[in-house]
């Protein structure tokens, strides 16, 4: 490994979109185009847009960096059409080998592969990685930490979105370790006497009522919604019920696959299938549920039937593996067909999309940058903020940290990161997490 990835794996780097993989292991490759995805297509987040006006230099310098690591001669930074002022900030400090896609605001244009074909033309093979055709794409965020890690600063905070049902909206960058709890009460009084969180956006975000669970280098959102609501009902749906529900209701429309945006591109996927699969315990018809994304607009908003075709395609994956009936690349690549002819037309415009899932009115409300807030008291780091082996512990109870100080090392000839404190204070616990009381005024 050479020095600029060890750097980025010792400062914790790692892919802020919602996956989490170690960044130094994604760049040890070579490619042609660096993508930035600034997209950010989930309802009611808009911690990039945040982050690409306040750190657009840092973002630019981190896409060089990147691109030079990777040999890319080209970067291109995703970014919707209607964030016009993000664009304006960020075009005349773009350099020749770096441009802007304007995207439309439609579902999921965040996607990896939608937005790999949107600004290539090309598709990312079934089954395979953007690297296979030349292309590495990462958010937006962990493109600034990259540039941030070169100069010494490891990821310690994180940017986040607190919406729904709370008094005062805001996106800030808060530490990593934060409890959800003191995370929310910077946005005033909740609105509702009960209430559940959504960790992420309201379409791939999960379902928690812990409010005493910590902020992650992946968390992007902390959406308050009503227990009653529309979005967290479907949320909270045991399995079986999902089951139960594809076997009474479903009468096999072919709306879930007619809108599968991933259908759309020619993939092998199709949920109606997945949804016969339910039915008559079929194999084959399991199979289609295989290349899913898991962005369940088949659920959200195409399911006319108030099934789930999602969590279908979820558990017929999971049987597959279990099975060891999953389809290799080459068969999942056999399969694929060209992209739809109506593709262009059947995107799901996001203000549409928010109307069915109930959010247009806190979408009225913009969650503003919060600059200052009160000193956080205490966080705990968990050594598991990542794909691959937990980072090892190397702090113990009652040292003092300072904000920036590694606590933990990325596991010894593993895929794994670091981590570091992201308060001054003192270690008062280490197990799987460890605990830092703040000792800052």
């Amino acid at each position: 490994m050479n020095p600029f990835l060890q750097q980025l794996q010792s400062a914790g780097v790692v892919g802020a979109g919602g996956a989490g993989f170690p960044i130094y292991m994604k760049l040890n490759c070579h490619v042609d185009t660096l993508i930035a995805n600034g997209a950010e297509c989930e309802p009611l987040l808009n911690k990039d847009q945040f982050l690409m006006l306040q750190d657009s230099q840092a973002l630019i310098k981190g896409m060089e960096m990147v691109m030079a690591q990777v040999g890319a001669s080209r970067g291109i930074i995703g970014i919707k059409k209607k964030n016009s002022q993000t664009i304006t900030t960020l075009r005349p400090l773009l350099p020749a080998s770096i441009s802007i896609l304007e995207m439309e605001d439609t579902y999921p244009a965040g996607d990896e592969v939608e937005l790999v074909y949107r600004a290539t033309g090309q598709r990312i093979p079934a089954g395979g990685l953007p690297k296979d055709i030349g292309i590495v794409v990462n958010n937006v965020e962990s493109l600034i930490n990259v540039y941030w890690a070169s100069q010494d600063k490891p990821v310690t905070e994180t940017m986040v979105t607190v919406h729904g049902e709370v008094e005062r909206p805001f996106t800030a960058r808060l530490p990593v370790g934060m409890r959800y709890a003191d995370a929310i009460a910077l946005a005033g009084r909740i609105t509702c006497d009960d209430y559940v969180i959504i960790e992420g956006g309201p379409m791939m975000g999960s379902v928690t009522r812990d409010v005493f669970k910590p902020l992650t280098k992946t968390s992007s959102g902390l959406l308050i919604l009503k227990a009653q609501s529309r979005v967290a009902k479907i949320k909270e749906r045991s399995d079986a019920q999902a089951v139960k529900i594809a076997r009474s209701a479903c009468d096999q429309c072919g709306q879930c696959t007619a809108l599968c945006p991933r259908a759309l591109l020619g993939y092998p996927v199709d949920p109606r299938k997945a949804m016969r699969a339910a039915l008559m315990a079929d194999t084959n018809h399991a199979q289609a549920a295989q290349p899913c994304c898991g962005c369940n607009l088949c659920t959200m908003w195409s399911c006319p039937e108030g099934a789930d075709p999602q969590r279908i395609c979820r558990l017929a994956k999971q049987g597959l593996g279990a099975q060891n009936l999953m389809r290799s690349p080459q068969q999942l690549q056999a399969n694929t067909l060209q992209v739809h002819p109506l593709k262009a037309y059947r995107g799901v415009a996001t203000s549409r999309l928010m109307r069915r899932l109930e959010v247009l009115d806190y979408y009225q409300r913009p969650a503003e940058y919060l600059q200052n807030f009160p000193v956080v008291k205490q966080v705990s780091i968990s050594l598991q903020q990542h794909i691959g082996r937990p980072a090892e512990s190397i702090v113990e109870v009652g040292q003092q940290v300072k904000k920036g100080d590694m606590v933990a090392r990325a596991a010894a000839d593993s895929l794994s990161v670091a981590m570091h404190a992201s308060i001054d204070g003192q270690v008062i616990s280490v197990s799987d997490q460890i605990v830092i009381e703040g000792t800052g005024e």
